[in-house]
């Protein structure tokens, strides 16, 4: 491959010659060989759209000329196009604040700039990545307003997809409104609850986890750009911050604000915890439904059996005709990764120091990449799973009626004592309770008629 040769204070270095990365990051590719993976790509767009705003307000206060703003913007739009994806190429893991990965756009930026204008690859006198497409910024505001934005999108994602979720939950809900079965605690028999009630209470779990990630993700509208590097907003001239913030309103649609405090803004990436632990939350409850509906599916044969679950692929390599409820599985490990993120997530928080939290490559990879599983996961959830759950009705008949711990109905009329003695009494002789309720005669069947009527019992 044919290099070119670029300097910077640390001296000269070969750069791929077709790159549209320059030396900046060509160091840090050589640094930072910890993954191979790159931080999410929405962060690199959101880069972008900065440096797009940047530009315009630059531009309008007089420091950047027209012919140089519009360059970079053209530059820009490119790579929201997707056309220099192949040239994002530091790794996740890499410096602190996530320079490389901030100057990895700048350079892109600036190449493809400097060939606009007439210019070469490598050659930064009509633009230059640090003094123009970064002009009034910093890492340590620019970063974070990426991260800010790039999550604030996908939890709009992801809150689509809850939604289809919780509505889905309730369809299922009214199907199953009248098909009576066995309560369950501590995985032991208890009074009766409907399919349908089990299934409305998954509903409102997804719709109380959708409202506290929606107002959780309020803290993210708020951007400390025009900070630059501890929140003072040295080399950013007056106006600067307000005018970006309004220019980035424009270009991603959203309500963003400019941040009260910036130097708070900087040092403290507590935001991104509150929002991490939302989805952690959601991932808990989310959790506890996935295994659910795997006791309640198990067997055929020897388990629980009351609902099907969609077969999706064969369960197993040796038995034949197995079928595994894999896309609930799919989901418990999603949940996992993300509550491990989450610490993850806490701990580099945390770890900031004085006027600045350098940990924030961290935070965006985890962040982000939560955001994206957990939305995949659950458009996976509720299309191959959720959607076509059936109900096995007899088994959930013949285990309503054989569970004496519907004599618990009877507790104000005959007494603690004397219910439990019964329903012992039907599990050691593994009768129906009904029908040893009539053979001792504790009650007229008028009263029993009345007492345990199924409607009465839920």
């Amino acid at each position: 491959m044919k290099n070119r040769i670029e300097k910077d204070f640390m001296g000269k270095k070969k750069v791929p010659f077709l790159a549209y990365y320059g030396i900046h990051t060509e160091r840090a590719k050589e640094n930072f060989k910890i993954s191979g993976a790159i931080l999410p790509k929405e962060i690199y767009y959101s880069l972008a759209k900065i440096k797009i705003a940047a530009a315009q307000s630059n531009n309008s206060l007089g420091i950047l000329e027209s012919k140089k703003m519009k360059a970079i913007i053209k530059a820009a739009n490119e790579l929201l196009n997707k056309k220099f994806d192949g040239h994002f190429v530091v790794d996740a893991y890499q410096a602190g604040e996530g320079t490389p990965t901030n100057m990895n756009v700048n350079e892109i930026i600036a190449n493809r700039a400097n060939e606009l204008l007439g210019g070469k690859r490598g050659d930064y006198k009509k633009v230059h990545p640090n003094d123009h497409v970064n002009m009034s910024q910093s890492t340590n505001d620019v970063m974070p307003t990426a991260i800010r934005i790039s999550s604030y999108q996908k939890i709009i994602l992801l809150l689509e997809e809850l939604s289809k979720l919780e509505k889905n939950f309730r369809k299922k809900a009214f199907q199953f409104k009248n098909l009576l079965k066995s309560g369950r605690t501590h995985l032991q028999d208890a009074v009766p609850i409907s399919l349908g009630q089990e299934f409305h209470a998954y509903a409102t779990s997804i719709s109380r986890n959708s409202t506290n990630i929606k107002n959780s993700s309020k803290v993210l509208l708020s951007l400390s750009i025009g900070g630059t590097a501890v929140g003072t907003g040295l080399n950013a001239p007056k106006g600067y911050s307000k005018m970006t913030v309004s220019n980035l309103r424009k270009l991603t649609k959203l309500p963003l604000v400019p941040m009260e405090d910036k130097i708070d803004g900087t040092s403290s990436m507590t935001d991104f915890s509150i929002v991490m632990e939302s989805l952690k939350i959601l991932c808990l409850d989310l959790n506890k439904i996935a295994n659910d509906l795997r006791l309640l599916s198990s067997g055929p044969s020897t388990g629980l059996n009351e609902i099907n679950l969609p077969a999706v692929e064969p369960g197993s390599s040796i038995m034949p005709g197995k079928i595994n409820p894999s896309i609930a599985e799919c989901l418990n490990m999603i949940c996992y990764q993300v509550i491990g993120n989450s610490l993850a997530v806490s701990e580099a928080v945390q770890a900031g120091q004085l006027q600045l939290n350098v940990m924030l490559p961290l935070i965006a990879h985890n962040l982000l990449n939560s955001l994206v599983i957990l939305t995949n996961g659950i458009k996976m959830f509720n299309g191959l799973c959720v959607s076509g759950i059936s109900a096995n009705k007899k088994v959930l008949l013949k285990n309503f009626e054989n569970n004496p711990i519907i004599i618990t109905k009877l507790n104000p009329i005959i007494g603690y004592e004397r219910a439990a003695e019964i329903i012992r009494k039907a599990y050691k002789e593994n009768k129906n309770p009904l029908e040893l309720l009539k053979e001792m005669k504790i009650l007229s069947d008028k009263e029993l008629k009345k007492y345990l009527n199924p409607k009465n019992l839920i």
